[in-house]
């Protein structure tokens, strides 16, 4: 048997006659009697006591009816299930961040439109070390990842950028460099630097200064970065957003005078993706993009 005989069966349950059931399921009467038939047959048992009015379930057919109403029922769902997942409706998606994506707040704008344009499809969000995003992606163990550009990324990997921003000094406020009005990059060259985990912006300020930086630790986020700042453990080139987000005691702030360095978010994807879900919000960033 297949779903359309519990379909008809069905039918001419709620009915209880041969005639309406047969206009409601839009097959002819005489065809509709015979699948009645073949399921009889096939099961062995009488499933309708029929009279020229009416035909009414038998002992067996209410115990059949209880079972195909749950069959139609899965079906319908697996089906409809199947439809919403190949339109990306439904599904789950492994998404991967850096701290400064969520900083400078672009995460939660993009996270929070997607979960309300499709409810069904269940997010999970995590923090990494950005120097791991590309791989887990490449890899299969994200889905997506938000990282700060420029970087190197794996083959098969694209990158969609989103929001730039510039760079800004975390100082120790104990810092004599706090008594300049303006900083030039050329004063940075005896200073330590503490590396975020992007560190195109310090290698920026110190080529536009002309020297060699000293590097000193790279301990992970922008919040243990800023740390070490306030404890006097050097300085440190970060993005602008954080000067809003982070504010720990025994750090300031201050803009690099004749520093144009700039880095931007971007969203890791594989280049020829296919899950629906996935590609679904690949499309909405980059709607979001132009």
């Amino acid at each position: 048997m297949e779903i359309r005989h519990f379909r008809y069966f069905l039918g001419v349950a709620r009915h209880g006659h041969f005639t309406r059931a047969a206009e409601q399921l839009g097959i002819a009467p005489a065809t509709l009697s015979r699948q009645i038939q073949d399921m009889e047959k096939e099961l062995g048992v009488l499933l309708f006591q029929r009279s020229q009015r009416a035909v009414r379930l038998t002992a067996a057919g209410e115990a059949l009816r209880v079972e195909a109403e749950q069959a139609v029922r899965q079906f319908d769902a697996a089906q409809l299930g199947a439809q919403r997942a190949a339109r990306g409706e439904s599904g789950r998606i492994e998404l991967g961040y850096v701290a400064s994506a969520a900083y400078s707040g672009t995460l939660q704008q993009q996270v929070s439109r997607f979960a309300q344009a499709h409810p069904g499809v269940r997010l999970n969000i995590r923090e990494a070390p950005m120097v791991e995003l590309p791989a887990l992606v490449r890899d299969g163990l994200l889905d997506l990842a938000y990282v700060r550009s420029p970087m190197e990324l794996p083959d098969g990997l694209e990158a969609i950028p989103l929001q730039e921003e510039g760079f800004v000094l975390a100082l120790p406020t104990a810092s004599r460099l706090n008594e300049l009005r303006q900083i030039p990059a050329a004063r940075l060259a005896e200073h330590t630097f503490i590396l975020p985990e992007q560190i195109s912006g310090t290698l920026e300020v110190a080529a536009q200064g002309g020297f060699t930086p000293r590097l000193g630790p790279q301990p992970g986020s922008l919040v243990a970065v800023i740390t070490l700042v306030s404890l006097g453990q050097g300085v440190a080139v970060v993005p602008e957003s954080v000067v809003q987000r982070i504010n720990l005691p025994q750090v300031r702030y201050r803009a690099l005078d004749d520093c144009r360095a700039s880095s931007w978010l971007s969203l890791l994807h594989r280049r020829f993706e296919k899950a629906p879900a996935v590609l679904r919000y690949i499309e909405g960033v980059r709607q979001d993009a132009r």
